[in-house]
């Protein structure tokens, strides 16, 4: 189901990003962004004076995060959920961040994203599909969590608006390494990626890729991004590395 109403005032609150150096507005009941957008934006490696394009925006974080990193940025972002959609404008509005926000399906985008080139694609698509996972009780969060378009149209559509030679950023699970490469085949190289671990030792079980529209260079798989310090979750707060602290707090590139 997908939320169309605008969220009320009493529906919201401010989240904090980057060490506070961004502060938007996110559902207290729906989606809302956490650590994976933050690490997406920081795995984007756009210079000044380019174009992004945020597929599935949500709220806007991710774009925000982006550009607080890099300056002079052309900013776009797709989302399919009205309430979301408006949600980023405000957020942009109140940041001050000059961001065009296109509603529409990434299976069926908008007349105004159709012709539109841009350097760089982010898109954390939804990690779950359709009929395979529980839908949490809030509308919203079930639309951003569990997809009706396949991994493949997410990638398909990210390529399609890509200028050749620019590249495309995702964060996935891990298992579905094999669906993106698939999508990849032929029409992008220079495949870098990144496998997220939540301790040392332990599996990653998410990873960002990135890759190159018409480029044949070969795949690069990196070592693992540690997130936490620690062999085992001991306390509440739990501590992120020194390397998630300097991406999550300290608005550090995620560096392959």
């Amino acid at each position: 189901m997908t939320r169309t109403a605008p969220f009320a005032p009493e529906e919201l609150d401010r989240h904090g990003f980057l060490g506070e150096r961004i502060r938007v507005w996110q559902p207290r009941a729906g989606y809302r962004s956490g650590a994976d957008t933050v690490l997406l934006a920081a795995a984007c490696p756009a210079r000044a004076g380019q174009r992004v394009l945020d597929l599935g925006c949500g709220g806007g974080v991710a774009t925000f995060c982006l550009a607080t990193r890099i300056q002079d940025l052309t900013l776009h972002g797709l989302e399919v959920q009205p309430a979301y959609a408006d949600l980023a404008r405000r957020n942009a509005d109140a940041l001050g961040i000059a961001m065009t926000v296109h509603e529409g399906d990434v299976a069926a985008i908008p007349a105004t994203l159709r012709e539109t080139q841009v350097d760089h694609v982010i898109a954390n698509p939804p990690y779950y599909d359709e009929f395979a996972s529980t839908p949490p009780g809030d509308p919203g969060k079930d639309r951003a969590f569990r997809a009706d378009a396949s991994l493949a149209v997410w990638i398909d559509t990210a390529l399609r608006r890509l200028t050749t030679g620019g590249w495309l950023t995702v964060i996935h699970r891990t298992d579905c390494l094999p669906v993106l490469l698939a999508a990849l085949e032929g029409r992008a190289g220079a495949i870098a990626i990144k496998p997220l671990a939540p301790r040392t030792g332990r599996p990653a079980d998410r990873l960002i890729l990135r890759a190159r529209k018409g480029a044949a260079a070969p795949l690069t798989l990196h070592a693992p991004f540690v997130m936490h310090d620690g062999t085992r979750h001991e306390r509440d707060s739990d501590p992120f590395s020194e390397a998630a602290e300097r991406v999550l707090r300290d608005a550090a590139p995620l560096d392959f």
